[in-house]
């Protein structure tokens, strides 16, 4: 069986503090960052956004297939 490792350089970027005004992030902000992708800094309100960007084909052909029923 052949398991797929995930690779390191493809992982999305989590932040370790606000890019706006430099706080630290807790590790519960950090999870909630990389689960729903964005999150509001709670020392400059700063909403905090990951792009997510997939080359998943599969993903594509189900969303075109639900869109034609």
């Amino acid at each position: 069986m052949n398991e797929e490792k995930p690779d390191p350089t493809r992982r999305a970027a989590v932040f370790d503090s606000c890019p706006h005004c430099g706080r630290v992030l807790s590790p519960w902000e950090k999870v909630l960052l990389n689960v729903d992708r964005m999150l509001m800094c709670k020392g400059c309100w700063y909403r905090i956004v990951l792009d997510v960007f997939t080359d998943d084909k599969s993903a594509d052909e189900k969303n075109k297939k639900d869109k034609n029923k």
